[in-house]
């Protein structure tokens, strides 16, 4: 049986977009807090790991972003990873609606980087911006996780061809 490759294509926008499309990842709101004590948040699918020692992730977020501009003047930030149940709050994370944390539960731990999403994280990092680098219209933010909270037995939402999905069952 001989593969037929497809003829490659000049990178655009949206064509790099249905490539990563189909690259599923789970699905994290980043939350901060600005100097006023207002909370910030955004869904966030430019979300990995970097290294182990220390703990560092990477997330990428819009140079015009509220939340960015909270993280960079606080210096912290936390990563709620969501569990399968927490889709509509992906949504509303995604749409920029400004009561986002009117009818959204969360709290914010002592000692917390950001706000923490109690009903719909199974999973919560609090980080320190260790350093931070603009690419394009986004600014890629290198956090040192300090604590982990969880995570729970809910498996982890995803993301992936446009579309929310659910870990199956082992």
């Amino acid at each position: 049986m001989e593969l037929v490759t497809p003829i490659s294509q000049v990178s655009t926008p949206t064509g790099f977009r249905d490539f990563m499309a189909g690259f599923p990842s789970g699905v994290a709101v980043v939350t901060a807090t600005d100097a006023q004590g207002r909370p910030w948040g955004m869904t966030c699918s430019s979300l990995c790991s970097v290294t182990l020692d220390p703990p560092t992730l990477l997330v990428g977020m819009r140079l015009e972003s509220p939340t960015l501009r909270a993280v960079m003047l606080s210096g912290s930030f936390a990563v709620n990873l969501l569990h399968h149940k927490g889709q509509a709050t992906a949504e509303l994370f995604a749409s920029g609606a400004p009561d986002r944390f009117e009818t959204t539960p969360w709290h914010t731990p002592e000692e917390a980087a950001g706000p923490h999403l109690s009903r719909d994280a199974h999973a919560v990092a609090d980080c320190r911006v260790r350093q931070s680098v603009r690419v394009g219209g986004q600014r890629m933010v290198f956090g040192e996780v300090l604590r982990i909270s969880g995570p729970t037995d809910e498996p982890p939402l995803l993301y992936g061809n446009r579309r929310f999905g659910v870990w199956p069952a082992g």
